[in-house]
């Protein structure tokens, strides 16, 4: 299938596609198929799509993420991978270091040049056959030019080092009054990274992801 074609078709679902490569063995993709497309968001635009769509459910984005990346597989020939519903869980950050340039940023999350911290992967296609695709973008890091790394001084529980993340300490931060404006309007941290401003989720989006993962912190 031609790239411009599957990249329409993919973002009239409300997912964009986010890179592709042609994996080898070492890969870990099942089945071992000729190339693997990630699907994901960026920005706003995801959302909008979405709360059209969704349904009442414990997992309403993981559900309807599904529902889509599975009716692009059948309709495209492909199989439809998720980076949920483990463990095991698949490699899809290994997969997306692979697929575009993205890096792993000192907070953990993999950061964008042009998305910042504001994107995720949602999906991938596996195809049997091995696509032509866009040439690879090796764009360094933007952090590697950011002296200041704000990110690393902005939580208000100082819970993101080098090389670590203190897990218990953001829950509890954002479980109580004092961590309203993060669980309402996302992580400080994140906020406060200077690349990809035009993607900065709306606070409805933001307070979405932030509950879910109390949630799921909640639950482990």
């Amino acid at each position: 299938m031609d790239w411009t074609a599957l990249r329409r078709r993919i973002e009239a679902t409300g997912l964009i596609a986010r890179g592709g490569f042609h994996p080898e063995p070492e890969d870990g993709v099942p089945g071992e198929p000729g190339t693997l497309v990630l699907l994901g968001n960026a920005g706003p635009g995801m959302w909008a799509a979405f709360s059209r769509a969704r349904q009442d459910e414990i997992d309403p984005l993981d559900n309807w993420t599904r529902r889509i990346v599975i009716a692009l597989a059948r309709e495209l020939g492909a199989r439809a991978l998720f980076p949920f519903g483990g463990p095991p869980y698949l490699p899809f950050q290994r997969w997306a270091m692979k697929a575009e340039a993205v890096h792993p940023s000192p907070i953990g999350p993999l950061i964008h040049p042009d998305y910042g911290l504001w994107h995720a992967y949602r999906g991938a296609l596996a195809f049997e056959e091995r696509l032509t695709l866009p040439a690879p973008d090796d764009r360094p890091s933007p952090c590697e030019s950011c002296a200041d790394k704000p990110c690393l001084t902005t939580c208000p529980v100082a819970a993101f080092t080098p090389g670590a993340y203190d897990v218990p300490a953001c829950v509890g931060h954002i479980s109580s009054p004092a961590g309203a404006d993060c669980l309402e309007a996302g992580c400080r941290a994140r906020r406060a990274c200077p690349v990809g401003r035009d993607y900065v989720y709306a606070p409805a989006q933001a307070g979405f992801h932030m509950r879910h993962f109390r949630r799921a912190q909640s639950d482990t």
